[in-house]
């Protein structure tokens, strides 16, 4: 890591610091998010194959190059739901304020281009009256 990824990193956890996440629950997200970064160049396909649901199961499989199909480890589940869980307890022990410049309940985006990040946290007034998340998630705090 050089300097400026050092710096880029620090100003990421003190951002996310100051909408009430710990140290270590910043560094957890950092971890989602580039846990599904890399699920999203997995579905978009890699040298070797790609990843894709079963429509019927819902499972992971690991489609081949040649078009032959094995079960996959399904990382992108298990991030989601550790996700949703700092999430949940960050809105419970941070009181909604609504003060516009009061803490208030945040949300999670999931980008799921793997050209950027994968994951985006969402302030309350980051996204403007009449206007959905998917038109203006970069103006919350990006994960990566």
């Amino acid at each position: 890591m050089n300097k400026r990824e050092a710096a880029r990193q620090a100003h990421q956890t003190i951002a996310l610091q100051s909408l009430g996440f710990t140290t270590d629950e910043a560094a957890k997200l950092r971890r989602i998010s580039m846990m599904l970064r890399r699920w999203h160049e997995k579905e978009c396909g890699v040298v070797g194959g790609c990843i894709e649901r079963d429509e019927v199961t819902g499972r992971a499989m690991w489609r081949t190059d040649t078009g032959r199909l094995f079960p996959a480890y399904d990382m992108e589940t298990g991030a989601l739901k550790r996700l949703a869980a700092i999430i949940d307890l960050r809105n419970a022990l941070q009181p909604c304020n609504p003060h516009p410049e009061g803490h208030g309940d945040v949300s999670a985006y999931i980008q799921g281009d793997p050209r950027g990040a994968a994951l985006y946290i969402i302030r309350p007034g980051d996204i403007p009256p009449g206007q959905t998340v998917d038109s203006c998630y970069s103006r919350g705090i990006c994960v990566y």
